[in-house]
């Protein structure tokens, strides 16, 4: 939903799933790695309440989940209209300050974003940001980035729709710098600075792991050249199985660097998740299911939870 589409690609990527020996360890695919869990939509909808959004995420914790994850967007076109997710009325809290204050009242639980619209962003700012949330939470930020497609937020921006992707590529390297770089410089197209420095620094060893959202070549591309992990918004198992084919073609065709390790694959699937939908997702190389919350009432997504953690964590 949050900004997973940075082209109209339904994931259809041929490639034969008989990938070479290589790109399969990439994937990290067959490991017998055990399923991560988490929770998609802390800060939205139902819970953008923060007494429901604080009982769900210690409910969470309380029942296996690895992490909760946010959605963004700053604004939704008005009236709706395709391919805006939601209504315009739909709340949305921004992303760091709702997990600011889902780390307050959790100790285990990581933190994700599902996903920032980086490109909407000043990288400079957004870095300060998330090394702050990082070190606020101990170091438990999963930044998932994406390059964003709902044209009329970028235009009360101010911000130009057609460089979104470039803008992407170039602000995750920006905030890298800012992160690692004991005297940080950067020159891009779209952001230059030198002679600066910025603290506190992330608690986690070269900056919180990212991830890559979006069902695009450009997205895998991105995924595999500069990030930790890809997640997957609103796929079943066939276009799970589509995009990780299309993963494998980027991983063909771009050198992953070594000092990313295996790429991490989380999906937001469409469909009800049992132990036989999960064993589908598992052996396809997913490594993390994001489930959406149910929004109905509250009482209804504590069940959801603890349900989920009874039957399948």
């Amino acid at each position: 939903m949050e900004g997973l589409r940075e082209q109209k690609n339904d994931c259809q990527i041929g490639f034969s799933i008989n990938a070479l020996e290589s790109v399969t360890e990439a994937l990290g695919a067959g490991r017998n790695i055990a399923m991560k869990f988490a929770l998609f939509g802390i800060g939205s909808g139902i819970c953008a309440d923060p007494e429901v959004a604080a009982e769900a995420a210690r409910t969470a914790e309380a029942a296996g989940f690895e992490s909760v994850w946010t959605g963004e967007h700053v604004v939704l076109p008005d009236p709706q209209q395709p391919p805006s997710p939601a209504a315009p009325d739909f709340p949305m809290m921004h992303p760091s300050t709702a997990l600011a204050y889902i780390a307050g009242v959790t100790s285990e639980l990581k933190l994700g974003t599902g996903i920032v619209l980086i490109a909407q962003r000043n990288p400079v700012v957004l870095a300060k940001e998330m090394a702050s949330l990082d070190v606020l939470s101990k170091g438990r930020l999963i930044l998932g980035v994406g390059a964003g497609y709902l044209k009329a937020e970028f235009d009360a921006l101010g911000v130009d729709f057609a460089t979104r992707g470039a803008r992407t590529d170039e602000y995750i390297d920006a905030l890298r710098a800012l992160w690692n770089q004991d005297n940080p410089e950067f020159a891009g197209r779209y952001v230059r600075f030198s002679g600066i420095d910025a603290r506190p620094r992330p608690v986690q060893a070269g900056g919180p792991p990212v991830v890559a959202g979006g069902h695009s070549a450009a997205a895998f591309k991105r995924a595999v050249t500069r990030c930790q992990g890809w997640y997957g918004f609103a796929l079943d198992v066939d276009g799970t199985q589509q995009c990780v084919e299309g993963l494998q073609t980027a991983l063909k065709r771009h050198e992953r660097p070594q000092g990313l390790g295996d790429l991490e694959i989380s999906v937001t699937p469409r469909v009800r998740l049992d132990s036989d939908t999960v064993k589908q997702f598992e052996d396809l190389g997913v490594h993390r299911l994001i489930a959406l919350t149910p929004q109905r009432s509250a009482e209804e997504l504590m069940t959801f939870i603890k349900r989920t953690g009874d039957e399948l964590i």
